[in-house]
């Protein structure tokens, strides 16, 4: 049975830095890192570019901007680092339409079942993994309401992704700041309904 491990937080939170020192601690130079970003344009060219000139120089890439699962179904490393969802998540939805593009927007019943579907494989595909996994993903409904309904959809298609992903991980933090906060080992120490069993009077 594979292991999962989620890292979620902000922008440039450290998210990254964390998933890359956990796959340095337990997989050495044996890591397959599973990139999700697509340079569409010269920003996320540059970030892109960023990104592999700091990534450890022994370790393997795959660009699986549409099927993470079937890039970690393949993968004989000891670690797997997925990088990221959220991207992952954006790619997808995309696939259904743009409006930016003129497109119609896409309908909110398929995008659902398309993004279930790959979280579904990711998870096959990461319990069949005799090593571990890192999956990176932001934590993008602590900000304002997006404007628009493509927005507004991928927020809710993400975090229920996130959700999805926190319940059958093994550990899952919170970067905040660069220090991580262990989310599974805080809900453990409290039970958030004791409070209803003993009511004050």
């Amino acid at each position: 049975m594979g292991r999962l491990i989620l890292i979620l937080g902000g922008a440039r939170s450290g998210k990254s830095d964390l998933a890359e020192r956990l796959a340095l601690s337990h997989g050495g130079e044996d890591v397959l890192y599973v990139a999700t970003g697509q340079a569409l344009d010269d920003e996320m060219a540059a970030r892109i570019a960023h990104h592999r000139a700091t990534r450890h120089a022994g370790w393997r890439t795959v660009e699986a901007p549409l099927d993470a699962a079937a890039a970690i179904a393949k993968a004989e490393a000891r670690v797997v680092v997925l990088d990221c969802v959220t991207l992952l998540v954006s790619n997808l939805l995309l696939t259904l339409g743009d409006p930016e593009r003129g497109d119609e927007a896409p309908d909110e019943r398929r995008a659902e079942e398309l993004v279930k579907a790959q979280v579904d494989s990711l998870l096959a595909a990461i319990a069949q993994h005799p090593g571990l996994a890192i999956a990176v993903s932001n934590e993008v409904g602590l900000g304002l309401v997006p404007p628009y309904p493509l927005g507004r959809l991928y927020r809710d298609l993400l975090g229920r992704a996130n959700r999805q992903l926190a319940a059958a991980a093994e550990a899952a933090y919170m970067v905040i700041a660069g220090l991580p906060i262990d989310l599974k080992r805080l809900s453990a120490l409290q039970d958030p309904f004791a409070h209803l069993a003993n009511p004050s009077p």
